[in-house]
């Protein structure tokens, strides 16, 4: 007689097991980061735990914010916490594409060229102050952000796994940048904004660096080895049909705003729908929920909106229309 029920269940034990440690695993990953970054970047838990999220997503993320708030800081202290190789570019006006990605140079005991990597080519890279760099050289880094890789005189070199760029730009200072084109602005998977810290948490930050950075005294919580898997595991959480018909639907109602010039490209749903898995598994759930993708709508796709001009002169931006279209967009209910 064939206990082909019995193995069934034993199969989806097994299954059901391997998901609740993978998002073990996920949680683990996150608190011990959060932890770790949250000793140096005081009182900011929501924007720590979205820039984990983007690392968790293997997404790039922008910090507008203004001078002084821990932009710098946020990249060091996420650097030093999974043991990852480090890179900073300061973007100027004066600089080239080969400063970024390096550049072949001939050498004359071997009568050959020999590629000298420039500093794209670490796991985690700080691109600092990125809209002061011409369009030329930011376009250095739109290969690097989708592809994973960069080519220079013809030879393509694949980046280090895992690879994350957080790039920074003040948005008060106008003369001598050069604002980022729509294309560079859609390769980010989210944007974010620090703010400034509560007269408590500046008291803290006071005290805290009195005698030494905190960031010097930071130790490795997790390795890259546990970084991957849990990338992985993000994209085994379950997202049922009506939430990636939702995600399409606020997409979509982006695109028709009477507001909006250019709506999120598909780019944007993509983003939106995977950061809804790394807020489900965070929160140690195997499925996804409305309030995952509503909660995470304005930081992935408000940078991705084009306002129009008469939509400008009203004080009306990206976020607000974002808004909007959650506010107008039905919800979708429970399932049976």
């Amino acid at each position: 007689m064939s206990n082909y029920p019995q193995d069934t269940r034993q199969g989806q034990r097994a299954v059901n097991d391997q998901r609740s440690q993978n998002i073990g695993l996920v949680q683990h990953v996150a608190e011990h980061i959060a932890q770790s970054v949250g000793q140096v970047i005081i009182g900011k838990r929501n924007e720590i735990r979205l820039t984990i999220l983007g690392l968790l997503s293997q997404g790039h993320i922008l910090i507008e914010d203004v001078p002084g708030v821990g932009k710098t800081m946020l990249a060091k202290a996420l650097a030093r916490s999974i043991g990852c190789s480090f890179n900073r570019i300061q973007f100027t006006p004066d600089m080239l594409p080969s400063d970024v990605t390096g550049v072949s140079l001939f050498n004359q005991k071997t009568q050959e060229f020999e590629f000298r990597p420039g500093p794209i080519m670490a796991q985690i890279v700080l691109a600092d102050e990125i809209n002061r760099a011409t369009p030329k050289t930011q376009a250095a880094l739109l290969e690097a952000m989708e592809e994973k890789q960069i080519t220079v005189d013809g030879f393509t070199y694949k980046l280090e796994v895992p690879f994350l760029l957080l790039a920074t730009q003040n948005p008060i200072e106008y003369e001598g940048t050069f604002p980022l084109p729509e294309a560079q602005l859609d390769r980010f998977f989210i944007q974010i904004q620090l703010g400034y810290p509560s007269p408590i948490e500046e008291l803290t930050v006071l005290a805290s660096q009195q005698y030494i950075h905190p960031v010097e005294e930071m130790r490795q919580v997790i390795n890259v080895q546990e970084l991957v898997a849990a990338q992985q595991a993000i994209r085994e959480v379950y997202v049922a049909d009506e939430i990636k018909q939702y995600i399409v639907d606020l997409i979509n109602a982006t695109r028709h705003h009477p507001d909006v010039y250019l709506g999120s490209s598909p780019r944007g749903s993509l983003a939106l729908f995977r950061a809804s898995q790394a807020r489900a598994a965070m929160a140690g759930r195997e499925y996804v929920i409305p309030d995952d993708v509503k909660a995470l709508a304005e930081v992935t796709i408000a940078h991705r909106i084009i306002v129009g001009p008469a939509a400008r002169i009203k004080d009306i931006t990206s976020r607000t229309i974002v808004q909007d279209v959650l506010l107008s967009t039905p919800v979708p209910g429970a399932s049976p």
